[in-house]
């Protein structure tokens, strides 16, 4: 499955699993050493929790590097004019004029305006131009936004 992602994004994928391969890797290697040292390893809690955190670190690689082989670069770039992946939209509602960014999944942050391509929201604003009013179902009601740039 694609992985829309910015190029800043993907570096940042790329410098994650770096991290995780090298020192997190490191890390959770020693501490699993360690707790060896202690002997019993069926009782032994530093163990399993050291044991744990590797499998955590190890299917987190497995999840970067299949973003990374499926991801597709995305810009700001419109497609005659119209809000797709990449877009940085400004918009007016009745909770006054907001800034969203479309990303990838991989990159959203709600709380900082960059939503999912995934999200009502986001599909909502996809394939439309600055000027229409689009309306949104959300769990309260319905939300009327106007767009009034796109970037």
């Amino acid at each position: 499955m694609a992985t829309y992602i910015s190029p800043e994004g993907l570096e940042k994928l790329k410098k994650e699993l770096e991290d995780r391969k090298t020192i997190t890797r490191e890390e959770i290697n020693a501490k699993i050493k360690e707790a060896k040292q202690f002997g019993d390893l069926s009782e032994n809690s530093e163990y399993t929790e050291a044991r744990e955190a590797q499998g955590f670190n190890e299917g987190r690689i497995e999840d970067l590097e299949q973003m990374i082989r499926d991801a597709v670069i995305v810009s700001g770039s419109q497609k005659h004019g119209a809000i797709d992946v990449g877009s940085t939209i400004k918009v007016t509602s009745v909770h006054g004029e907001q800034k969203f960014t479309i990303v990838g999944v991989a990159e959203a942050d709600p709380v900082n305006g960059f939503i999912s391509n995934e999200s009502p929201l986001a599909e909502a604003f996809i394939g439309r131009k600055k000027g229409e009013e689009v309306e949104v179902k959300v769990p309260s009601g319905k939300i009327k936004y106007k767009i009034n740039d796109i970037e």
